[in-house]
């Protein structure tokens, strides 16, 4: 161990744990890794993004010293470029849909950012952020980078934000494994995750799945906005996809708790429960990874810890 220049440095090199307690209660054929990415900085994985995309701009000139940074997020993405600017100097706006949980505007306000809420699309519910709010916050931020000056760090684009998962996250996961890893699978958010770990264990033989809600109306937030021909996954050779209800991503969370002492979010019992389903079909006897996206903290004012 050595003493790091800045928080920013201890956001990569996660643990990788075997979830053999879930596997023997289940009575599932194969192993489960978790990749407990909610345990950096900002209690997610886009810090990852959030470090790269700002260092790469940083490094290109895009981003000048002391520029202000706009993003839409639903609060993971945000949080990270909250710290990452933070640090650096840079002023941070984060746009959210009102529909996402209150901690996370609250952590970002506390982290320095200016958070700034969108009302939601008629017929949208508190809780379940769809793809016609997210087109709202979207239309919010682009403003607000045109009338502030802003470096917009765009993760559904910047090339940052897959390249962070294809040279941390993925060869992290490899090494830790010892090369054990058969599958992994990943909520379809920006793609970034999926796609840049898919463009690095791909090489390695590695199956890739994405994860989908199973209907548009979901508790599942960051992700499953059902939005067509993400960027991020247009050159991903995944092996399928797999649908996860929200009932099914909660009830996994809560597994993840109640045995595996695991206190993650909802993204994180998705992807759990579309590893369950992997070993019981597709990838039978393998060895499937999967990341914790962020933290159960997160979400104490929505119905999952009810």
């Amino acid at each position: 161990m050595t003493v790091l220049p800045s928080v920013i440095e201890a956001m990569g090199d996660t643990p990788l744990v075997e979830l053999s307690r879930i596997r023997d209660a289940l009575h599932l054929d194969g192993r489960i890794l978790a990749k407990l990415d909610y345990l950096m900085p900002g209690f997610s994985k886009k810090d990852r993004a959030a470090r790269a995309i700002i260092e790469g701009a940083r490094a290109t000139g895009d981003l000048a010293p002391g520029q202000t940074v706009v993003e839409l997020t639903s609060g993971n993405m945000g949080t990270g470029l909250a710290i990452v600017c933070g640090v650096l100097g840079h002023p941070f706006v984060a746009v959210m849909s009102e529909g996402n949980s209150e901690e996370r505007a609250r952590m970002m306000r506390a982290l320095g950012a200016e958070v700034i809420l969108v009302p939601q699309a008629q017929g949208s519910r508190k809780g379940e952020v769809s793809g016609a709010d997210l087109a709202l916050v979207d239309a919010a931020a682009q403003k607000i980078t045109a009338e502030r000056d802003a470096y917009r760090a765009d993760q559904f684009e910047r090339a940052g934000n897959p390249l962070s998962h294809e040279m941390g996250t993925a060869p992290e996961i490899w090494a830790q494994s010892g090369g054990a890893v058969t599958a992994f699978c990943d909520f379809i958010g920006s793609g970034g995750t999926l796609g840049g770990v898919t463009a690095y264990l791909g090489q390695k033989g590695v199956r890739c799945y994405g994860i989908a809600p199973d209907k548009p109306g979901h508790p599942i937030q960051g992700g499953g906005y059902s939005m067509p021909d993400l960027t991020h996954l247009k050159s991903a050779d995944l092996a399928g996809t797999v649908t996860v209800s929200g009932r099914d991503a909660a009830e996994a969370a809560r597994l993840l708790a109640r045995t595996e002492g695991i206190f993650a979010g909802y993204s994180a019992g998705a992807n759990l429960a579309g590893a369950i389903q992997l070993l019981g079909g597709l990838e039978q006897g393998g060895t499937i990874a999967i990341v914790m996206c962020d933290s159960g903290l997160k979400y104490l004012s929505t119905d999952l810890w009810d």
